[in-house]
């Protein structure tokens, strides 16, 4: 294991041990067709795998980011059930695109969404060569790479959200839906919700100093409202921001369930009634089981079928 992994993986564990973690390290999923694909050149972090289904294609593609408080992680570090997700979506004719991207130890915001609308667009550009459909990507993160996924999403052609080092600079950024698994959105209202929610004081840190979202920001959020807006995704909401399947547990002390209610309810009120579909798992806390489920998978299957049958984006050559 090289000295990059390491220092990727090592935090996982111990946050783990200590019974804190929020992300549970369950080995590799199978290998990837096409493994450690850089798809920037400003960092090592910028690499991502694909795994591709069988035959000739083009797939539709589900690009992923992990979660991990914005501070952790690897796109071979898979959740709970995430190996049996791999072969569902496989099964079910999409490619799986899993990124890597900056840390908050690395790099400040917006550093993680350039990255991952940079490995967007690189598959896009590069769609042939992966037997992938440009005309049909889209995206899904969990947690912290679930407001990644929104932000990205949800920003189409926003100039703070672009790399200049990317490798594919110019492909489009259009995505065909998001899935977004118990991912925060508006940082500074987390602790009222979660106090208002019954949950623990010491549940109640996202806006110290120190907290993930200060770190990710490279500031106390109280202090940086209008850096806040722009991390939130409800800032992106317009009449063409695509499909959102929104799931959350009803028990998380973590991130508060209404998260994401705040985020459906402003774009269905944007871009039309259903355009947002909130999904809650009772009693589910974050990160939970519930959510690593073939059933719950085949839901989420269905969403992305339904998502790709219904967009009518033509790809730029």
């Amino acid at each position: 294991m090289g000295k990059f992994l390491l220092r990727r993986v090592l935090p996982v564990l111990l946050v783990a041990a200590l019974g804190v973690g929020i992300w549970v390290y369950t080995g590799q999923a199978r290998d990837a067709d096409y493994t450690d694909v850089a798809y920037g050149r400003t960092s090592p972090s910028q690499h991502l795998d694909i795994y591709v289904p069988q035959g000739r294609g083009p797939f539709p593609a589900v690009v992923f980011a992990h979660g991990g408080a914005f501070m952790f992680g690897d796109k071979r570090m898979f959740g709970r059930g995430f190996r049996d997700d791999v072969n569902a979506l496989n099964a079910a004719g999409f490619a799986l695109v899993s990124i890597n991207y900056r840390m908050s130890g690395e790099a400040k915001f917006p550093a993680a969404v350039q990255d991952m609308k940079s490995a967007l667009r690189f598959i896009r550009a590069n769609a042939a060569s992966y037997r992938i459909d440009p005309a049909r990507i889209a995206l899904w993160g969990q947690s912290a790479g679930a407001n990644i996924a929104l932000d990205t999403g949800m920003s189409r052609g926003v100039a703070l959200f672009n790399d200049p080092a990317a490798l594919a600079p110019a492909a489009d950024d259009h995505v065909s839906a998001v899935v977004s698994m118990y991912g925060p959105t508006d940082f500074i209202a987390m602790d009222q919700q979660l106090a208002t929610a019954g949950c623990s004081a010491g549940a109640q840190n996202h806006s110290a100093v120190d907290s993930p979202e200060s770190r990710y920001l490279g500031a106390q959020i109280t202090r940086v409202p209008a850096m806040v807006a722009q991390a939130n995704p409800l800032t992106y909401a317009n009449p063409a921001t695509p499909p959102l399947l929104l799931q959350h547990g009803t028990g998380d002390c973590t991130v508060p369930p209404l998260q994401s209610r705040i985020l459906a309810d402003r774009v269905n009120a944007v871009a039309g009634p259903g355009r947002a579909l909130l999904q809650y798992r009772q009693s589910a806390t974050h990160a939970d089981s519930a959510f690593d489920t073939p059933a719950n998978m085949a839901s989420v299957i269905a969403f992305f079928r339904q998502a790709f049958a219904a967009d009518h984006f033509a790809a730029k050559p």
